[in-house]
């Protein structure tokens, strides 16, 4: 994954998108959705995984067969929205390892304000998959790849839902070297560092709070 940014343009990550982005669609439906979409971003993060072999016995015969290689993944969740994406990757790579950065904005300065940090161990032995539905100003996501770097992870890749350019700039800026997969580069920031046209806070849209 040699591009910094990756913008997954599948039919089926797109059709659930606009579903997700109208205002009307329910909060099980959105959270439904989140999952489904989250599955198919995880296909998109994980494609070039490092592969070795496994000698196995088929009902035929023996055969070299590829498995994955090195440790297991570790998935890690920006709290609170980010658990939403983090479900629907556990379904499809459920042996991965688990992490959880508590990062809350402040609404005056937008900055970021830690709360919480668990993580697995040997980060660095670990390919780290940072999830959050939303790369906004890229403040927390900065934040928390500081945080992460600072345990020792190396291998990192960011997977979120939507993205703006000042978000996608500001990780650049200070990750250079963790690419971004996402399913849609929206038009910017408005006045408040909301993402538009957005979809809202996909916090309270997946718990139903406001």
């Amino acid at each position: 994954m040699k591009q910094h940014l990756t913008v997954v343009t599948h039919p089926l990550v797109q059709h659930k998108l606009t579903i997700m982005r109208e205002k009307a669609t329910s909060t099980a439906v959105f959270r439904q959705l989140l999952r489904e979409i989250s599955q198919l971003l995880a296909y998109e993060v994980t494609y070039e995984l490092e592969m070795t072999t496994r000698r196995i016995d088929t009902p035929l015969q023996e055969m070299d067969a590829p498995v994955l290689a090195g440790r297991k993944l570790a998935l890690i969740s920006i709290l609170r929205a980010g658990n939403g994406l983090l479900d629907g990757m556990l379904e499809l790579i459920p042996s991965a390892r688990v992490g959880f950065v508590g990062l809350y904005r402040d609404e005056k300065t937008l900055k970021p304000v830690q709360y919480y940090y668990k993580v697995p161990e040997h980060l660095d032995e670990r390919m780290v998959i940072v999830v959050d539905p939303m790369l906004a100003t890229g403040n927390s996501s900065a934040a928390a790849i500081d945080l992460l770097k600072q345990s020792g992870a190396k291998h990192i890749r960011f997977l979120c839902l939507l993205a703006a350019p000042e978000g996608v700039a500001r990780m650049k800026e200070a990750h250079p070297d963790v690419p971004i997969v996402t399913a849609a580069l929206d038009e910017r920031l408005n006045e408040h560092g909301y993402i538009v046209p957005g979809l809202g806070d996909a916090g309270d849209r997946m718990y139903g709070t406001k």
